[in-house]
């Protein structure tokens, strides 16, 4: 078992890492922390609000018992050596300035953007870029780290790239143009403030958004070599939006390939991929990383987002398009709180665990 702590353990993401180490088989929690407001209280209490008493608790899971009496420790009193890696579920400045400070001596994985852009930084998605974790090792001799920094992507961007990772190996990619109607979920947790704004209402813009899918995307599918990332070379433009869902992003993707593609046959390939990827014997991979639905009003948040507990990409409505000379196009939907987030950064720890990184 390789000893974990979670910081920014409070907070919405945070406690999706507790409800995903939950007996988890490779990695004991021994540590959380959060804000100085909620330390030196045990877990339990620290979500409570402190004028009403309300449990902040946001998953449908109730708080695991393994976790409840644990004392909420300070940032700054984390011993980061102690620990064989380290999750954080941080904001990007804070992470700035916390993330380096543990991965001198120890590995992060990150749900943070603060380094997703560096050189040596890769964007990791399990069984679409292994090849990248190797670029891990050169945050050591870059930024004399014994440990690294791996963020995950924008949860936006993990279906997108999940479902192009067959359709580029296959076809190639010229063009991708993407809208996305992304859940309340993925604003934040605070209670009552978004309320009023989304009902009965769709917001059409999420700052930075559009902008970090469109890198990472690129980045995530691009070809590495020599210590490097090359990004994928083919055009990203996308719409993203809030909609009045609780959880799971619905994105409709229009893709321009290279060679000519019918439908039939990029399904071929999406299911061939989702057979075949390489992460099927690690703890938290999901039986098909990518379901592919006939019935064309699937996929659908409510009732496609739990699939294989939220770990799965489903694709729907995929069909010929007719604006592009070879032109495709579908609707998928992905879990932004459990692929998309803690889970999928348990799943990525799990892939360095195997490839003996960790």
């Amino acid at each position: 078992m390789l000893k974990v702590a979670v910081i920014g353990a409070t907070g919405a993401v945070g406690q999706e890492f507790i409800v995903a180490l939950n007996r988890h088989k490779w990695f004991q929690l021994t540590q959380v922390a959060a804000s100085e407001r909620s330390a030196g209280k045990k877990y339990v209490d620290a979500l409570r609000d402190p004028s009403s008493g309300i449990l902040r608790w946001h998953n449908r899971e109730e708080v695991p018992e393994y976790v409840k009496n644990m004392v909420v420790s300070k940032v700054d009193d984390i011993k980061p050596e102690n620990f064989d890696l380290i999750f954080t579920a941080l904001e990007s400045d804070d992470a700035m300035v916390i993330e380096p400070k543990f991965a001198k001596t120890t590995p992060v994985i990150s749900t943070a953007a603060a380094f997703r852009y560096e050189s040596d930084v890769p964007i990791l998605i399990p069984g679409v870029n292994d090849d990248q974790t190797d670029l891990l090792k050169a945050q050591g001799k870059n930024r004399d780290w014994k440990g690294f920094v791996a963020p995950l992507p924008n949860c936006t961007t993990t279906g997108l790239a999940i479902t192009l990772k067959p359709v580029l190996d296959k076809f190639g990619i010229n063009k991708v143009i993407m809208t996305s109607m992304q859940a309340l979920s993925g604003a934040g947790r605070s209670p009552g403030v978004i309320a009023l704004d989304i009902t009965d209402n769709v917001i059409p813009y999420i700052p930075k958004e559009e902008e970090k899918v469109q890198r990472e995307a690129k980045k995530i599918l691009g070809k590495f070599a020599r210590n490097a990332i090359t990004p994928a070379d083919f055009r990203v433009s996308c719409t993203c939006t809030r909609v009045p869902v609780l959880d799971g992003h619905t994105e409709t993707v229009f893709v321009e390939t290279a060679e000519a593609a019918e439908p039939e046959d990029v399904k071929k390939e999406m299911l061939k991929f989702s057979k075949n990827v390489s992460i099927g014997k690690l703890p938290s991979a999901p039986k098909e990383y990518i379901v592919v639905h006939d019935d064309p009003t699937r996929p659908q948040p409510r009732i496609d987002r739990e699939l294989n507990d939220g770990m799965t990409t489903a694709v729907g409505r995929l069909r010929k398009d007719t604006a592009f000379d070879n032109g495709i196009k579908y609707v998928l939907l992905s879990h932004n709180e459990k692929m998309g987030s803690a889970k999928g950064a348990v799943l990525l720890a799990e892939l360095l665990k195997d490839k003996q990184i960790l």
